[in-house]
């Protein structure tokens, strides 16, 4: 199914309007969710290397480690698993409502391809719009980071950026927005793909929309470690 749905995009692609619909849906109205997370989730990277860090005198290296941390490993994956939850399920639910009521049937019967009509906008939404929530992650956990180290502990603000700038590498960014890239590919494809076989009525519906949610946080968690050893 997703190889199908990445087919249809480039032979023959879905309205343009059902495309950014999707892409709306997936990114511009997670922003609020991802970005709040992704604050407080650097502030308490902050937090807790403060402590350790203080010790040595090392407090101005906090700000590497919130950027290093957000961008190798936290900002994917909790944007992913934040738009398994608000996004994922959705889809699951919708893809899998339409089955039991026959319209899905109904697309076949007018000679409709329902993977080029439903999976293929929303296999796009999700390979776009993770990796630009991702960016979103980053920025937002660094400045809850620098809320955390300079306005609470006092860290020098000049060296908290100084620092930063010097043993982040781009490499470090773009290795994550790669991850997130891969993560929003799994939750496209496995939500649609429950929601397309979903069987047994309104209770099915239940059952699909919680085995999607399940098995995509589990595919996220199991290719980070192998993305995490390939690139990195």
């Amino acid at each position: 199914m997703f190889l199908e749905g990445i087919f249809f995009l480039f032979r023959k692609p879905p309205k343009l309007k059902h495309l950014i619909g999707e892409l709306s849906y997936v990114g511009t109205e997670t922003i609020p969710v991802v970005a709040i997370t992704s604050l407080f989730s650097g502030g308490v990277i902050a937090l807790q290397t403060y402590s350790t860090f203080h010790r040595f005198n090392a407090e101005t290296l906090i700000g590497a480690v919130v950027a290093i941390s957000l961008g190798r490993e936290l900002s994917p994956v909790l944007t992913s698993l934040m738009v398994v939850a608000r996004v994922g399920s959705a889809m699951t639910a919708s893809i899998g409502t339409m089955r039991i009521t026959e319209q899905i049937d109904a697309l076949e019967v007018l000679a409709v391809n329902p993977v080029r009509y439903l999976v293929s906008p929303k296999l796009f939404a999700t390979l776009i719009g993770v990796p630009a929530l991702t960016l979103i992650s980053d920025v937002s956990g660094i400045f809850g980071g620098y809320f955390v180290a300079v306005k609470l502990f006092g860290v020098n603000s000049f060296l908290f950026w100084d620092k930063m700038r010097d043993l982040t590498e781009f490499h470090d960014i773009f290795g994550g927005l790669i991850k997130s890239f891969f993560f929003g590919g799994i939750v496209g494809a496995v939500s649609c793909y429950f929601g397309f076989y979903t069987s047994g009525g309104t209770k099915g519906v239940g059952r699909a929309t919680t085995n999607s949610v399940v098995t995509s946080s589990m595919l996220i968690l199991i290719s980070d470690y192998f993305l995490s050893a390939v690139i990195f």
